[in-house]
């Protein structure tokens, strides 16, 4: 199609109400073909079931329908092939199918858009692709968690110190830690499938707000395009971006667990810490300094949290102020979703990798889970339990031993019974079978604690679920 017909298409799409086209800049800021050309498989599959249902209803003959059918798939082909020529000037993925098809067709395509609108149409088409996101998510979540578990695994035993404020607070588990993150991105999981669950219901038929006077099936195009049910309101369903407004929530939330391990995974690396060392596929050199190994990935998965929730924010200003039902600022819904589910795929599949990679410093990790008098609330909680006295007592007679024990350069097993029993009488030998890590990471046998036999029954827990 030469430039001067596809612009005479474009006119004609507006039914003679214009006698010029747009200039350039209005055409670079009406035209959306660049970017929504991303939803043709979900235009073409919402086309099919159009006209299908069309021919169903007696609206097509179903000679028309099985043109246009055969001729959607051929336009199909030839955009998975490469071989399509979008145009500009044609604004859009829609018309840009459309009017391919009339090339194929002939004069049955123009039928196709019978008892329908873009408006519904690219609802429609929307809302198939965040859903296939929302599965795809799930399923990059699902293998992250896998790797996850595998780590947990294998250091369901080893200890390690747990912080609060980035300060030595309690012993944990390398297992225990693993599995926090575990169930952090299974809420993820959940709210993507909630999402999903919410948005499907189908906007097709609404036609551009009112819905139509033709004698369509609304059921049987959201059966055929894999919804429960059409929409129940013809103004709502045109104009209705809750489910992308859903979706980059889900999103920014999950970015955020994932940049928050992140985070770990460069403090853990570091040469302070040496937790843990990343793969040479994950990290890189520096360009003058030799002894760099840089957690490049970790780093840029920190910062993708910027991007989602730039997106959501963008959106949510788009749709604050629209009145019902369509208005063509919200042609400016897609971008930022498009960008979003790239960049939380792409930290996804990151992650699963460099977790998959991680080699793990068990010994570091206990010399450091060791230091820092990690046990002391093991010592105050014996002396509950032991002693009989009330825990702020307790905690005060722990406090006393610390100081002791950090005016002499020792931890808290160090000291001798008796520079204990000084602090207090009731404190005898059997305090010392707490003050162990290890001892301390086994007494944590509470539903969710980091005893490793409570991990280990995480694990299986998780392994159940996800299959």
């Amino acid at each position: 199609m030469t430039d001067t017909a596809k612009s005479q298409a474009s006119n004609a799409m507006w039914g003679g109400r214009f006698a010029a086209g747009p200039d350039a800049i209005m055409q670079a800021i009406n035209a959306s073909i660049g970017f929504d050309q991303r939803l043709y498989a979900q235009d073409i599959r919402g086309s099919r079931a159009h006209a299908a249902m069309l021919a169903a209803t007696g609206i097509l003959t179903h000679n028309d329908a099985e043109a246009i059918g055969e001729g959607l798939l051929t336009v199909l082909s030839e955009i998975e092939r490469g071989d399509f020529p979008f145009s500009v000037a044609l604004e859009d993925i829609h018309m840009n199918v459309e009017a391919r098809l009339k090339e194929i067709i002939g004069e049955p395509a123009g039928r196709l858009h019978t008892a329908r609108s873009r408006n519904d149409q690219v609802a429609t088409d929307f809302r198939l692709w965040v859903r296939d996101q929302c599965d795809a998510a799930v399923s990059g979540l699902r293998a992250l968690i896998g790797a996850l578990l595998a780590q947990a695994e294998s250091g369901a035993g080893w200890v390690m110190p747990g912080f609060t404020h980035l300060q030595t607070a309690q012993p944990v588990t390398w297992g225990h830690h693993m599995m926090a993150y575990v169930e952090m991105l299974g809420r993820d999981m959940g709210r993507f499938a909630d999402a999903r669950a919410r948005m499907n219901e189908c906007p097709l038929g609404a036609a551009a707000l009112a819905g139509t006077s033709f004698p369509i099936d609304r059921h049987m195009t959201a059966e055929a395009l894999g919804f429960d049910r059409p929409m129940a309101n013809s103004l709502d369903a045109v104009s209705d971006r809750d489910f992308a407004l859903e979706f980059l929530a889900a999103s920014a939330i999950c970015a955020t667990h994932l940049s928050r391990l992140a985070e770990e995974l460069v403090i853990w690396s570091s040469a302070q810490f040496r937790f843990v060392a990343m793969s040479d596929k994950w990290s890189t050199g520096s360009s003058i300094m030799p002894q760099k190994r840089n957690p490049d990935a970790a780093e840029l998965i920190r910062a993708k949290i910027g991007r989602i929730l730039g997106a959501a924010v963008a959106l949510f200003t788009v749709m604050k102020g629209l009145p019902l039902a369509y208005s063509k600022d919200m042609q400016e819904d897609k971008e930022q979703v498009f960008d979003a589910a790239d960049t939380l795929m792409l930290a996804l599949a990151a992650m699963e990798g460099m977790i998959g990679d991680l080699t793990v410093n068990r010994d570091r990790l206990e010399a450091a889970a060791s230091s820092g008098f990690s046990t002391a609330t093991d010592l105050a909680d014996w002396l509950v339990r032991a002693a009989g006295l009330p825990f702020r007592d307790a905690h005060h007679v722990t406090g006393t031993l610390v100081a002791r024990a950090e005016a002499k350069g020792c931890d808290l097993p160090e000291l001798s019974l008796e520079e204990m029993q000084a602090v207090h009488p009731a404190i005898t030998s059997e305090v010392f079978g707490v003050l162990g890590v290890h001892n301390s990471v086994a007494s944590r046998q509470s539903y969710g604690g980091t005893a490793p036999d409570q991990v280990r029954a995480q694990i299986a827990r998780w392994k159940q679920r996800i299959g």
